[in-house]
């Protein structure tokens, strides 16, 4: 009887191995495997809350303190939120030229990146409102007979009928919100910049303030038609009453003047 050359394996060795193999690739993948993507979502923010303390550091530290606590040339900023730093620094209102009655609109020095970055490293030092997403403030499915009816209420007094500004007491004024994106406008109702009170979820539903965009766009856009003719700026009653006060009234007076100088010829003749 010959003798085995091998020693036989068992059916099973195999699997066995197999199981060994990928157990090993496995725990090698664990290993040397990218972060997760919360991990890496982490380290983006630290890094871009990094990056805006140095923006913060050169260009906002100056007025507002080297930890945000404020100073008396710049107010508090712990707990304004990324939505005041997006709409400050995203329509160029800071950093401020010089301080006065109201900060005016200008061009923005820094690039969107740079705004999200001093926004990041603004909301490390207090919880505040977030910049909205598109979907919040985008015009598109609201109610726009809403919105002017809630821009009448809360917002005219200032802004006028259709958003055209006005001028307020002390060198303030209320400034024309043609053109502005909405997003800007979203913020400005969410953080209640300089003049203007803020309303929050608590006091205006995310839903109203998308109204309110809404009617905005609808009266101030490109497309916008007057159905009454000349709007006289769309500043509403004032303008409209000067101008007949001033058109009206004078066409009258130069009626009756005219009657007056045929009537007297008339009866020389």
């Amino acid at each position: 009887m010959k003798k085995l050359s091998a020693r036989r394996r068992h059916p099973l060795a195999a699997v066995v191995v197999l199981l060994l193999a990928l157990a090993a690739t496995g725990g090698l993948y664990a290993a040397f495997a990218p972060a997760s993507k919360a991990q890496a979502d982490e380290t983006a923010q630290s890094l871009a809350i990094d990056e805006g303390k140095k923006l913060y550091a050169v260009g906002c530290a100056s007025c507002h303190g080297t930890g945000g606590q404020g100073t008396s040339d710049g107010p508090q900023l712990t707990g304004v939120g990324a939505a005041a730093v997006d709409f400050q620094v995203g329509t160029g209102r800071m950093p401020a030229q010089q301080p006065g009655a109201q900060i005016p609109k200008k061009k923005v020095i820094y690039s969107q990146a740079e705004i999200d970055q001093l926004a990041a490293y603004i909301s490390s030092l207090g919880a505040g409102p977030s910049v909205p997403t598109k979907n919040q403030y985008s015009p598109e499915g609201a109610d726009i007979a809403k919105g002017g009816e809630l821009f009448r209420t809360n917002c005219a007094q200032c802004h006028n009928f259709v958003g055209k500004g006005g001028a307020l007491s002390e060198g303030k004024y209320a400034p024309s919100l043609e053109g502005v994106d909405p997003k800007h406008i979203y913020e400005a109702m969410q953080t209640g910049p300089q003049n203007m009170p803020s309303f929050p979820d608590t006091t205006m539903s995310e839903k109203n303030k998308k109204d309110i965009i809404a009617y905005l766009h609808a009266v101030n856009g490109s497309d916008t038609e007057s159905p009454g003719g000349l709007e006289l700026g769309g500043l509403g009653p004032v303008s409209e009453g000067l101008f007949a006060w001033i058109f009206g009234l004078g066409a009258l007076i130069a009626v009756a003047v005219w009657v007056a100088a045929r009537t007297a010829k008339a009866k020389k003749s």
